[in-house]
């Protein structure tokens, strides 16, 4: 099996005018008919991508024969969301007495960081509410959804592998305990600027706080960029794509999100798209709580 070599120096740390740090990573760009426009790094070899997967988890899951008529719905079945409480009654909405069926780990809200940790807490409850009601449309076993031989699972591996055209090198568990599987960076863009005309990433578009939080990442750079839909993941990785124009995947392999924006902007100007917040293409490092020094792009 191939393997992800690792990329190359993708952003620095630069404080007071000296660079303290570097992260090293991988990225491609695709045009609108899939053809490469640039890369860097290791853009062939398998990574897991982590919560970037759940468009794609979402479509197999609608595949199955979940229904959503609200598209706000739909969106918070692909979020990795901050468990704001516009969050929080939408799965609980969603849920009703299935919640004590939940089989993602009990944690903090993002947003808060304290008090109790609960299941619906967990970033990824939304896409566990959407497969405990993809097991109850069909009939199928609930208490073991997140095992990788359920056929929820298996359907979700061939949507994946469908959209984006290779097949799954890994399976692994991720961090809420579902299946994570590993394709590589191509095929992660390939996937997205597949999915970016499907009812999901309308859903994603048309409510970005769902997806994530207020002021977080996803959150920001769709509202920056008219039409694109983009998701991000644990382990630095993070995918967009446009309809008619392209797609990004990258992966930082540090994990450090911090580097994230700065080289997404980077590598949207490829596709002649500019991003006007410099929360994304300049991240403030801070001294004395003023700014001192930012994340900048390499590429």
């Amino acid at each position: 099996m191939k393997t992800y070599s690792g990329g190359a120096p993708l952003a620095t740390i630069d404080r007071s005018g000296f660079i303290e740090g570097r992260h090293h990573g991988s990225v491609i760009v695709l045009s609108a008919s899939g053809e490469v426009v640039d890369s860097i790094g290791d853009p062939t070899g398998p990574v897991f991508p982590r919560s970037t997967n759940k468009p794609f988890q979402a479509i197999g899951m609608m595949r199955s024969g979940l229904r959503l008529d609200d598209p706000a719905d739909i969106a918070v079945i692909a979020a990795s969301h901050s468990g704001e409480d516009f969050h929080l009654s939408r799965i609980r909405a969603l849920l009703g007495d299935l919640e004590v069926d939940l089989r993602c780990p009990p944690d903090w809200r993002l947003a808060m960081q304290c008090g109790e940790k609960k299941r619906i807490y967990m970033n990824c409850s939304g896409k566990h509410t959407g497969m405990l009601l993809s097991c109850v449309a069909n009939g199928w076993s609930r208490g073991d959804y997140y095992e990788p031989e359920h056929p929820l699972q298996v359907a979700i591996k061939s949507t994946l592998e469908e959209l984006t055209g290779e097949s799954v090198a890994a399976i692994g568990v991720d961090g809420c305990g579902a299946p994570v599987m590993a394709v590589s960076l191509n095929a992660l863009a390939t996937g997205f600027l597949r999915v970016a005309g499907h009812e999901v990433a309308d859903a994603m578009r048309a409510h970005p706080e769902l997806v994530s939080g207020t002021g977080r990442a996803d959150a920001l750079l769709m509202r920056a960029v008219p039409g694109l839909v983009c998701k991000g993941g644990a382990e630095g990785v993070w995918a967009a794509a446009i309809p008619g124009v392209g797609a990004v995947a990258m992966k930082i392999d540090d994990g450090a999100a911090r580097a994230l924006g700065p080289v997404m902007v980077s590598a949207l100007r490829r596709l002649d798209i500019k991003v006007d917040d410099p929360t994304l293409s300049a991240p403030a490092l801070l001294g004395r709580g003023d700014p001192v020094g930012a994340v900048r792009s390499l590429w």
